[in-house]
């Protein structure tokens, strides 16, 4: 995948993403950057956080699609373009080729969602499943682009695409002016290398801060000299580039301040914590920015902190699975396996000492059949509700009292 674009760090400047800020004036959404108290409290850093997540496509791609193909002359125009993604690139270069009269053509990968293939379509785009993986579809597309003589639009390893990002950092600096730092996720490095040219420029004493998920640090290995390997299931798959750009890259080395990378579950409890207390939505990728404050809190604590919250599109089934799972690290949902006499009332008598202790019992499981489960015995799985670790500990202690054996399970392990 090629890039029309600049091909070196000194064509990245902060005159040219001034003048994508003018190109994109009521075009794209200029989204609010607001001080989040909640947050605050959990990290101990003043924060605030630019939902890019209230975006037409739901995230900040919009931007530097929209650039490049402002770019386009008008016979490329005419001929039309090409991307490859499977979410938000794909969104973005769809929706606004559309209000453009731009044929696009979108190759996306056979497993991808079907809400994302819906969404796309329905911003007009051709789409094309091909491939289990983006390299598998980006074959595939090399070979129409060539076939068709379509123009690639690259996610960000292109000039125009840096500069339609970097306009997040001029809203951020003229909403909140007197940010210390700004945390920003990485993936191939366009969002950073345009925030960071944007903010050096009009503050030259913030910091900025990229982040990366431990499974695809790519950008850390080479900001740093590091050997890497790129590769796992994420939760933050908008950020699971294994090719990093090479533009973005040098870029970054010159105004980028430091990489961190982050754990699955900090941004597990980043998203969570978006939802619950921001009462926003925020996909992997998003939340990485709060993972980071999550994970080093001592590294911005006290500093005024910028988070860009730059996409909320994930699946309602995975959020609802991470609400349940922070529950239970929480202490807030509690599943136990009790060993039990088989004689009529045991259930009901567990079930009233949850209840009179304030839990709320959500689920039973009743094994009695089982090998493993004695003949005049029966086993229960239970969970069930409370207010904090604690109270759930208090729960399981005073069933311990009256002579039950209980044993904490993990939520959703079920009998072997």
């Amino acid at each position: 995948m090629t890039s029309a674009g600049a091909t070196t760090a000194d064509n990245v400047t902060f005159d040219k993403v001034q003048e994508a800020a003018a190109l994109l004036k009521g075009a794209v959404i200029e989204t609010p950057c607001l001080p989040a108290p909640r947050l605050s409290q959990l990290t101990g850093a003043d924060v605030f956080v630019k939902y890019e997540n209230m975006q037409v496509t739901g995230a900040f791609k919009e931007r530097g699609a929209l650039v490049k193909l402002s770019s386009l002359t008008a016979d490329e125009k005419k001929r039309g373009v090409i991307a490859v993604s499977a979410g938000n690139h794909a969104q973005g270069v769809a929706y606004h080729a559309g209000r453009l009269g731009i044929p696009a053509t979108i190759v996306m990968p056979v497993l991808t969602p079907f809400v994302k293939i819906s969404a796309t379509r329905n911003h007009g785009a051709e789409v094309i499943l091909a491939g289990n993986t983006l390299a598998e579809a980006k074959e595939e597309a090399d070979r129409l682009a060539e076939q068709n003589n379509l123009v690639w639009v690259h996610p960000y390893d292109d000039a125009h695409v840096i500069h339609g990002q970097g306009t997040i950092g001029i809203e951020m600096l003229a909403q909140q002016p007197d940010l210390d730092v700004l945390v920003v996720p990485i993936g191939g490095g366009g969002l950073i290398a345009g925030i960071a040219t944007a903010a050096k420029a009009l503050k030259p004493s913030v910091e900025v801060i990229g982040v990366e998920t431990t499974l695809y640090p790519g950008m850390w290995g080479a900001f740093y000299g590091k050997d890497v390997r790129c590769e796992g299931a994420t939760i933050a798959e908008g950020i699971a580039v294994r090719d990093i750009g090479v533009l973005t890259t040098e870029v970054v080395k010159k105004v980028v301040d430091d990489i961190l990378l982050v754990s699955e579950s900090s941004i597990e409890r980043a998203i969570n914590a978006y939802l619950t207390l921001q009462r926003t939505i925020a996909e992997g990728a998003g939340a990485a920015g709060l993972a980071a404050l999550l994970t080093e809190p001592e590294r911005f604590a006290g500093k005024r902190v910028g988070l860009v919250l730059c996409g909320g599109n994930i699946d309602p089934r995975l959020l609802s699975k991470i609400v349940v799972r922070e529950l239970a690290r929480d202490g807030k949902l509690v599943s136990i396996r009790i060993d039990t006499p088989d004689r009529p009332g045991v259930l009901g008598e567990i079930a009233t000492v949850i209840g009179d202790m304030q839990g709320n019992v959500v689920d039973v499981e009743h094994h009695r059949l089982f090998l493993n489960v004695p003949a005049k015995g029966a086993t229960l799985d239970v969970t069930f509700e409370a207010f904090d670790r604690p109270h759930g500990e208090r729960i399981v202690a005073a069933l311990r009292e009256r002579a039950f054996v209980v044993r904490y399970l993990e939520i959703g392990e079920r009998m072997d």
